[in-house]
């Protein structure tokens, strides 16, 4: 059980007050995010608006197992989560939209920013931004289904930054929740730094509230970048939480971050061993909770943690890195 967290005191309480009209949002990562994770870090750390899943695919023709059971309402009953679906064309759109009202969502996120070459070699994702028509049968589709709230999450584009732009226009008329824009383009991956002077040009022609995402790795990264852009909606973060889980509550002590993250660790770890067959299915689940904190763990407790290579030896280096931590 993690020790409840305080009230914030002085320059942490004005900081969290200047922060807290705008909302704050977990970002999917493929692998990471899962409904474990969600759903332990909602319980244990907490102080997130919304989490939104990895998203889901259309593989062979259907939806993966693996994808069903980590949207399952009653699973996720309790978390405040957004399911994200990537799609190339509106009938894969309308099949994943179908599947997900009929399990009764309704709030669903349009990824057009996974930079990832088997995505959008396909055309999916980030590949949408360089192709208005493609996008333009999308938005019909969202005007004819207005019990569901939807969101886009993007980028600048795929190749070019005025992507985003030429087709902010047709997203204006679009009803939609909301909008997340990650200013880097798809062929950037996650390198270089993030584009705010691009962000700034969109953020100053967007209509619908809009979420920042991208390289936020501190409060004071939230700060800063509220006070250039006072009018967000909110804040989305990915690897920033997953490298501190804890990153986003100013008033916690050193030790009340480290006890946070080996509860959450347990849960983890509690459900990897329920649910997943074998130790080296359980190994790699365990492992990447550590992916994102290289820099914050001892260098070699790290290695041994993320190169184990059975549950003895990820046993061992997990006692050793409790009594470093803690001593």
């Amino acid at each position: 059980m993690t020790t409840p967290i305080p009230a914030a005191q002085g320059e942490n309480a004005a900081l969290s007050v200047s922060l807290s009209r705008y909302k704050l949002f977990f970002a999917p990562l493929q692998g990471y995010t899962h409904l474990a994770f969600r759903r332990a870090h909602h319980s244990l750390v907490g102080g997130v608006d919304a989490y939104f899943t990895p998203f889901l695919r259309i593989e062979h023709g259907s939806l993966r197992k693996k994808d069903l059971y980590d949207l399952d309402p009653l699973a996720n009953d309790g978390i405040p989560t957004v399911p994200q679906i990537i799609v190339k064309n509106r009938d894969e759109m309308c099949f994943l939209c179908d599947a997900l009202q009929h399990l009764g969502w309704h709030r669903i996120d349009i990824n057009m920013g996974c930079p990832f070459p088997l995505q959008t070699g396909a055309g999916r994702g980030a590949a949408l931004l360089s192709h208005p028509e493609r996008v333009e049968p999308l938005l019909r589709e969202v005007s004819k289904r207005p019990d569901v709230a939807f969101s886009i999450k993007m980028r600048l584009g795929m190749d070019h930054a005025d992507e985003a732009l030429r087709l902010l226009p047709l997203l204006n008329e679009a009803p939609l929740h909301s909008i997340t824009l990650h200013p880097r383009l798809a062929t950037q991956q996650y390198r270089g730094a993030v584009s705010l002077d691009d962000f700034s040009r969109f953020y100053d022609s967007c209509r619908h509230p809009l979420i920042f995402n991208g390289d936020i790795l501190s409060v004071s990264d939230i700060s800063s970048l509220a006070s250039r852009f006072p009018s967000l909606y909110g804040f989305m973060i990915g690897r920033g939480l997953l490298r501190i889980p804890t990153m986003h509550l100013p008033a916690l002590s050193s030790e009340q971050r480290i006890q946070a993250l080996f509860s959450l660790h347990d849960a983890i770890y509690s459900d990897a061993m329920r649910r997943l067959q074998g130790p080296q299915q359980q190994l790699n689940h365990l492992s990447a909770f550590w992916h994102y904190q290289e820099d914050q763990l001892p260098k070699k407790i790290y290695k041994k943690l993320t190169k184990a290579g059975s549950l003895r030896n990820y046993d061992s280096a997990l006692s050793q890195l409790k009594v470093q931590l803690s001593s």
